[in-house]
């Protein structure tokens, strides 16, 4: 079992012009979608459709659109019930596949919501795999929630472990991870290489190079994380332990709409980790998935049928992890 948080769950809506988009111009829809969204949803989506076994928590009404969409698509969930409606997330996708993305802030949620959420979590941990922390904070949120979150999930209260788990996010409660005052880190993290650069203090674009992201991602190795997946657009991917690093190419496609790519990159991770698969073919199997997910218009999201895992290679890095940057 994998269980996902999606902790500012939102309606992802996607429309798709017939031209480039034009600022100041008025522009025609050739379509309009809508999915239920944020990263833990889409990770949840990917992995049910993958064959895995998966429940998505999140907050929100029995009646909201995100709920709705969920129990339409058969996936198993968990809620905690909240006053309000999820956050709309607008994705505007062009004809040459670049796609601009207007999120809301979402819904707060106070100490009773996140109380009850943490609660819910502890009361799953023991039959799952993973848990999956994914995603933004909605307002109201301490930035150091997923570092609390992680701490308590990670271990039981004698010090032996309770399950693994695995983190997505940016910004303040990315950076909360590794500050001093914490715990326990996650098992997994999945930063892209900006986010990669907020914790190493990097310029992102020498990051798309795969050996300067092995390289930031073994400093993270080196603060107690079990394994870094950081995907680099359309560069690949690079997955790095206390013991090995490997890079993965994307297979080449014809991109068309980057939303949803990281998630499923992560979903693919888990799910050959599921399998049992080695260190390489977790990592080809995530870029599998995220470059399908590319692949696919607008909030599309790629199930086994899209996969083309026989176009991606893993090659190591090195014989060992490449040592940090001083």
């Amino acid at each position: 079992m994998i269980v996902t948080l999606t902790a500012n769950p939102s309606l992802d809506r996607t429309v798709t012009l017939t031209e480039l988009l034009r600022r100041g111009q008025v522009h025609r829809a050739a379509s309009v979608t809508s999915h239920p969204g944020g990263k833990g949803v889409n990770v949840a989506r990917v992995v049910s459709e993958g064959g895995a076994p998966v429940l998505a928590v999140l907050p929100g009404a029995e009646d909201d659109p995100v709920v709705h969409g969920l129990r339409t698509a058969g996936i198993e969930f968990r809620t905690v019930p909240v006053a309000g409606g999820p956050r709309v997330n607008l994705t505007i996708a062009e004809t040459d596949g670049t796609t601009t993305k207007i999120n809301e802030p979402g819904y707060p949620l106070d100490a009773r919501s996140l109380a009850e959420i943490t609660a819910l979590l502890v009361e799953l941990a023991s039959g799952a795999e993973w848990i999956v922390l994914s995603g933004s904070l909605p307002p109201g949120v301490p930035v150091d929630w997923y570092a609390r979150l992680v701490a308590t999930l990670s271990l039981l209260p004698n010090g032996t472990r309770r399950t693994r788990v695995a983190v997505d996010t940016s910004d303040a409660p990315l950076l909360a991870l590794f500050a001093e005052s914490v715990g326990p880190v996650p098992d997994l993290v999945k930063p892209n290489s900006d986010e990669l650069a907020q914790l190493t203090g990097l310029d992102p674009v020498d990051l798309e190079n795969p050996m300067a992201a092995a390289e930031a991602a073994a400093s993270l190795i080196d603060r107690g994380v079990g394994a870094v997946l950081a995907t680099l657009g359309a560069a690949g991917a690079v997955l790095v332990t206390a013991d090995d690093a490997w890079f993965a190419a994307a297979p080449p496609i014809v991109p068309r709409s980057t939303v949803g790519a990281g998630d499923s990159a992560l979903a693919g991770y888990l799910l050959a980790d599921l399998a049992g698969a080695s260190l390489a073919d977790r990592l080809r199997t995530a870029v599998a998935y995220g470059s399908a997910a590319t692949a696919l218009p607008g909030t599309g999201l790629p199930g086994p049928a899209d996969i083309l895992l026989e176009a991606v290679t893993a090659h190591p890095l090195t014989a060992n992890r490449p040592q940090a940057p001083a």
